[in-house]
């Protein structure tokens, strides 16, 4: 018998090579091979390399299902890791077919034997072969062994139990190229644990941080505006707070008499109610938490109610507000009648609140934990052979190592979130599990969120016109991608591993919160697409609307506080528009703060764009033909934002697809 010429491939990366002996056996559906030594000879396992192998069995193999690597250390070189693109298998020399055995991961030599199938994407239903089942099987056990579930913050999403991102392996992490952030005017502050002294002086720390930043010096120019305060509503780092009301909430005693001046003419609170143009920012979610002590003094939070117009100018305006939760003569209600500095603070006040639920909740909670939720499940209960897997890890794989990385710094002792942000480490964890236990199904999928706060008809919400492009485009993509590999709802419903994925979602990472509205399984073909794009739109859209546009609207600290200072007003008059500033952070925790939102705004350099992917699986036949499609409706759509954005006064870049990392990156 001539033999198997086997070909090992190694990725052309740099640091791909290895000095390390590879030993190569195939595995066939009648016997497997003894392992054959690949012997170094100062050109194998070389970056970009290629070497071949005879592999002569003594008797008859069948059909090679596997093949298997094991990597062992030379003496008197480095254990270095090796980097392998794939294995090409030959029946003889001359033979035409190729089979290919995809690997395109890090092997070490800790890891034993690393088995490699063909490029074939299947179900297990698929599999043909008690070997190719076992082997399924015998993956997901060793990733349950080492990917384990993990608490945070008790009641909130759970989380991978690691503490050291270097645990997952050089497979689950990444290297994120820096775009060169410069924060030289930001350094040399920490020992100015003082109240700013004038705006003037904030103002000479934001012109040398921000004199390149067209819409942060917009929002310097117009954060006291009504009207620019209705529209972070809608366009801002936080559009998801803003919902449309058909009855006011009890506790906030305003009538249509109090607001007369700020409704159109001849008009009443009920009739624009009716109409549809009434809103709501409600923080109660933040009520009775404790503020932080920074610099060793208390800080304070609130809980506001906002109320707000939109009117025949297609504008929305802040009509009143209330800053704790029980009405009452120490809890005025604030009008835009009110004294300037008065009005003033409590918008000031609505945008500390915001700072805090969009940083720990719609972004934190809503991207990243999501993502890693979905990521340890599938690691757990996907096989990297099924199709769900291969499409989702490219978007969830980078939520393990940075959400490991905040937690162990921005969230823990001494980070950002202690020394700096009103919303610290006694009150972070019980905001995380209440947002946990608000969160609902609906409010995660573009379509039904936007329909059930009134935004999908609002002529100035760019968010929510691109956000369901983006999500339509999507949509589309992944029912192409699930109708390749599943032709019934019956196939949906017995497809054991996908069940027990999402199972394990419901029960592990969602506490089994039952009204929360996520499915406990999957029915449908239609249920599986919508919470397939939930995923991806949430690691990718979402993350980059409430990421990358922090430090536009945050740079300008009035127009975003994450600490007030001093506690909220009791009555109206008790403060002048000179005394604002003593609510604000102080220096050196300013500084920290714009420090940590410049280091998150930015993309890294070699960021990849949504649906853009890197691994080979994504190159080839009718997949390769499924993200072309959906590459051409992204650029449409990036031409058509672009067009919007080019006759705008303030454009809204943050969904433009060129602009969507493909996952949670930083």
């Amino acid at each position: 018998m001539e033999g198997f010429h086997v070909t090992i491939r190694t990725s052309p990366g740099p640091l791909a090579g290895s000095y390390n002996t590879l030993w190569v056996s195939l595995i066939g559906s009648q016997c497997e091979c003894p392992p054959v030594r690949v012997v170094p000879d100062g050109q194998c396992l070389l970056p970009g390399s290629t070497c071949t192998v005879v592999v002569k069995p003594e008797k008859e193999v069948g059909t090679v299902v596997l093949v298997r690597l094991r990597l062992e250390a030379q003496p008197g070189f480095p254990n270095l890791n090796w980097h392998c693109l794939d294995v090409q298998l030959k029946r003889s020399a001359d033979a035409a077919e190729v089979e290919h055995f995809p690997c395109n991961k890090w092997i070490r030599t800790a890891d034993g034997d690393v088995e490699l199938r063909s490029n074939r994407v299947c179900l297990l239903k698929g599999e043909n072969l008690q070997i190719l089942r076992e082997h399924r099987a015998r993956e997901l056990q060793t990733k349950q062994q080492h990917i384990r579930w993990s608490t945070f913050a008790e009641g909130g999403i759970r989380c991978i139990d690691m503490t050291s991102s270097q645990s997952l392996g050089p497979n689950l992490s990444y290297t994120r190229q820096s775009p060169g952030t410069n924060l030289s005017y930001l350094r040399g502050f920490t020992d100015r644990a003082e109240p700013w002294s004038t705006l003037e002086e904030l103002g000479i720390l934001f012109i040398h941080n921000g004199k390149d930043n067209a819409v942060a010096r917009y929002v310097q120019a117009h954060w006291r505006d009504d009207t620019f305060f209705g529209y972070q509503c809608l366009n801002g780092c936080n559009p998801l707070q803003i919902r449309q009301i058909r009855s006011l909430p009890p506790n906030l005693p305003v009538t249509s008499e109090m607001l007369r001046d700020f409704l159109p003419v001849g008009s009443s609170l009920e009739q624009e109610m009716e109409r549809g143009a009434i809103f709501l920012l409600d923080y109660e979610i933040l009520d009775q938490l404790p503020g932080n002590v920074i610099n060793g003094k208390q800080t304070y939070l609130a809980a506001p109610l906002c109320l707000l117009h939109y009117n025949q100018h297609g504008q929305l305006k802040p009509i009143a507000i209330q800053l704790q939760r029980t009405a009452g003569p120490q809890n005025p209600l604030f009008l835009p009648s009110d004294p300037e500095p008065d009005w003033l603070l409590a918008k000031m006040w609505v945008r500390n609140s915001d700072f805090h639920v969009h940083q720990l909740l719609s972004h934190f909670l809503r991207t990243h934990m999501i993502g890693e939720m979905c990521c340890v499940a599938t690691l757990r209960r996907l096989p990297e052979i099924h199709p769900l897997h291969q499409l989702l890890m490219p978007h969830v794989k980078t939520c393990l190592q940075i959400n490991i990385q905040a937690r162990t710094s921005l969230l823990a002792a001494n980070g950002v979130f202690d020394k700096a942000i009103g919303c610290g480490l006694k009150a972070a964890p019980l905001l995380l599990a209440r947002g946990t236990d608000q969160l609902r199904y609906t409010s995660m999928c573009v379509p039904d969120d936007l329909k059930e706060r009134g935004l999908d008809k609002l002529a100035n919400c760019y968010y929510a016109q691109d956000a369901l492009r983006v999500w339509n485009a999507l949509h589309r993509f992944v029912v192409s991608w699930v109708d390749l590999y599943y032709n019934s709802d019956q196939d949906i419903q017995q497809d054991c591993e996908l069940q027990s994925w999402i199972q394990e979602i419901f029960t592990e990472g969602l506490l089994s919160f039952t009204h929360t509205g996520f499915p406990q399984s999957f029915q449908t073909t239609a249920e599986l697409c919508k919470f397939i794009t939930m995923v991806i739109f949430s690691c990718s859209a979402l993350h980059a609307a409430v990421n990358f546009s922090q430090v536009d609207f945050n740079l300008w600290i009035p127009n975003c506080p994450a600490v007030m200072s001093r506690p909220p007003p009791q009555v109206k008059g008790s403060v002048t528009e000179e005394e604002l500033l003593s609510f604000l952070p102080d220096i050196n925790s300013t500084c920290s703060v714009l420090t940590i939102l410049l280091l998150l705004s930015q993309p890294a350099a070699d960021y990849v764009p949504l649906c853009h992917y890197r691994e080979q699986y994504f190159s080839s036949g009718d997949v390769c033909k499924l993200v072309e499609t959906v590459q051409k409706e992204l650029r449409a759509i990036d031409e058509d934002i672009t067009k919007r954005n080019s006759k705008m006064e303030l454009p809204y870049p943050y969904l433009s697809p060129i602009n969507i990392e493909n996952s949670v990156a930083i």
